[in-house]
């Protein structure tokens, strides 16, 4: 069935931070109103003739951060399951409006108690929630590679990295930071990604600036990026900014694009999904790096690589960023083993796992 160009719109909102609530029921009551807002932007953004079958919302615009919480804190204060409290309105609107959303939130689950998982999400145009990805690379959040033997014995790998084929093409999402991984995204073109959803919540940073570009062109995928508006999560007076939502082609090439940290639904473009699939399969040198990609030559290193120590909270949750420092020190011995680093005399390596972060 061929694909009709369709068109993606970042939702550039400004956010509230559900962490300087005195309590749950406070927390909550900033998340619904967090929640009304982005609905509010969606409604307003649907219905003209540059109405959107796909929208992105920003990471982390729905809760904000947990600002230094512990997970138990966290997760009482404002995490709740996926599909939940905070998709089920959502899925309501994406039912209304026969629309696509992603977004992000911080999850908690029921199987995996004392734990929860920095998630993005997509909801599709009946209001189900077809994808959800649990981010793996994160400084200041835990991750499924945390205790990844007992994840992989519940979860596939198809699971842990997921690619959703739908009317629109084949979708798979990544979060902020978690840009700047090549093989996140690698994986996922692998699978068939044609469009990666991108929520963030950054500041102005040119190396993340450039990751989604690279990530595009170097997969052939489209890229919707889509950051919040003002105030970053990580900014508690507001004064670290937003904007840079961006959508850019297989090719690299930008589409849309707003630099300010004003709310704006104006990123917003067509996605042509049957010419990324043309150019795929189109002789055009170096243009077309999956080609001529030759994977076998590299599959030696990363069989036998290993930094960040997995299961490194196999049996105990992780607690919060700082109970991480052990697996730092460990990830910097393993690349000075390596060579990646160079281990020098008389410097301990866990002073300077503290500097690094």
């Amino acid at each position: 069935m061929t694909i009709e160009p369709w068109r993606a719109t970042c939702i550039q909102t400004k956010s509230k931070l559900a962490v300087k609530a005195a309590d749950r029921a406070g927390a909550w009551a900033i998340i619904n109103d967090n929640i009304a807002h982005v609905i509010g932007l969606i409604e307003a953004a649907t219905g003209g003739a540059a109405s959107p079958d796909l929208v992105v919302l920003p990471e982390f615009s729905l809760q904000g951060p947990p600002h230094g919480l512990s997970a138990t804190e966290w997760i009482e204060k404002a995490c709740c399951p996926v599909p939940g409290a905070i998709t089920e309105p959502l899925q309501t609107l994406a039912r209304r409006h026969r629309l696509y959303i992603g977004g992000h939130q911080f999850e908690s689950d029921p199987q995996w108690p004392g734990r929860y998982f920095n998630t993005s999400f997509l909801i599709d145009p009946t209001g189900a929630v077809i994808l959800r990805y649990r981010r793996v690379n994160t400084a200041a959040f835990p991750s499924p590679h945390d205790f990844m033997d007992a994840y992989l014995a519940r979860h596939s790998m198809a699971e842990i990295f997921p690619v959703v084929d739908t009317g629109l093409g084949r979708l798979a999402m990544i979060p902020c930071g978690e840009i700047n991984v090549p093989e996140v995204a690698r994986v996922l073109m692998m699978q068939g990604a044609e469009v990666i959803l991108h929520p963030t919540n950054s500041p102005r940073r040119p190396t993340q600036e450039a990751a989604k570009i690279v990530r595009a062109a170097e997969n052939m995928v489209y890229i919707v990026s889509a950051n919040v508006a003002e105030g970053i999560g990580f900014s508690w007076d507001g004064s670290v900014q937003g904007g840079r939502s961006h959508i850019i082609d297989y090719l690299g090439r930008t589409l849309a694009y707003e630099d300010g940290a004003g709310e704006t639904t104006s990123v917003s473009a067509l996605i042509d999904v049957e010419a990324l699939r043309e150019a795929r399969k189109q002789d055009t040198g170096t243009a077309n790096p999956l080609l001529r990609a030759r994977w076998e030559m590299y599959r030696p290193f990363f069989a036998t690589a290993s930094f960040y120590p997995p299961n490194s909270f196999l049996h105990t949750p992780m607690s919060d960023a700082a109970s991480a420092g052990p697996a730092l020190a460990a990830s910097l011995r393993n690349m000075a083993s390596a060579g990646v680093i160079v281990d020098e005399p008389g410097v301990p390596i866990k002073k300077r796992a503290g500097e690094a972060r």
